[in-house]
């Protein structure tokens, strides 16, 4: 009798062992369905002069250097003028790759002819983008998306003033830390740069506003504008602000 007792419990308890193993099975795995079809975490993609790229978890600005936290688990330490661009790695599906820019009327070069409104710095914007023959409304809009026409305007990733200019394209075009608060010297670096980038890619608009924003060897790497969401939001925002703008004489 204690032989069948003993039996039977066993018994009651595989099966309820049975019970929870199946249990666990079933949480286990809808866990990782779960991690699975989670959406993944938006890293960064940081840009080295020369055209190295480094992923990264994050980043975090100590003065005139820069730390990164390595996918890997470490952690980098590199000088600012080290670092063309930051940009989220967040990639656009090709079928909401709306190119609104497309057919857009917005030329690059200058011409006697264009104006823009009255509008904050609006004389500077108008003189440096003569003198490096670069349409001022295009210039315009681009400080409107840059900066909101803050000259001491800091972005967590470390652009600068009007044009917000990194440190290592400050200076390439000859800025120190101070004078890329300067609205003129800001401005003046920035269309130089503009008018590099157009000469660089051949006058084609989106491509120039892709090297802007991303790096020239980013636009170089992609063969064209990169699939990155930021990088296609900033290109349409710089052609509604320009678009948007009306002519006006007085601004000249």
């Amino acid at each position: 009798m204690a032989m069948v007792l003993t039996r039977l419990r066993l018994s009651r308890k595989s099966r309820w062992m049975d019970r929870i193993q199946s249990r666990c099975s079933t949480t286990g795995i809808a866990i990782i369905v779960m991690l699975l079809l989670a959406p993944p975490a938006v890293g960064e993609l940081v840009v080295l002069v020369g055209g190295g790229v480094l992923k990264v978890e994050g980043f975090h600005r100590d003065g005139d250097r820069i730390r990164l936290l390595l996918t890997s688990g470490g952690v980098l330490s590199l000088s600012m003028l080290r670092i063309e661009r930051i940009v989220a790695d967040e990639v656009q599906e090709e079928t909401d790759a709306e190119r609104l820019w497309d057919g857009a009327d917005l030329a690059i070069a200058f011409s006697e002819g264009q104006h823009i409104s009255p509008l904050p710095f609006g004389e500077l914007i108008y003189e440096a983008a003569k003198r490096h023959a670069i349409n001022p409304r295009l210039v315009a809009a681009m400080v409107e998306t840059e900066s909101g026409f803050d000259p001491y305007a800091v972005s967590d990733r470390g652009a600068a003033g009007l044009l917000q200019l990194m440190p290592a394209t400050a200076h390439r075009f000859g800025l120190s830390e101070q004078e890329v608060f300067d609205p003129e010297r800001n401005l003046d670096a920035g269309v130089r740069y503009i008018r590099w980038l157009s000469e660089h890619f051949d006058q084609q608009l989106p491509l120039v506003l892709a090297g802007y924003n991303a790096g020239e060897a980013t636009v170089e790497r992609f063969g064209g504008v990169p699939p990155y969401r930021e990088t296609r939001n900033y290109i349409r925002r710089v052609y509604s602000a320009a678009t948007a703008s009306t002519a006006d004489p007085a601004a000249e």
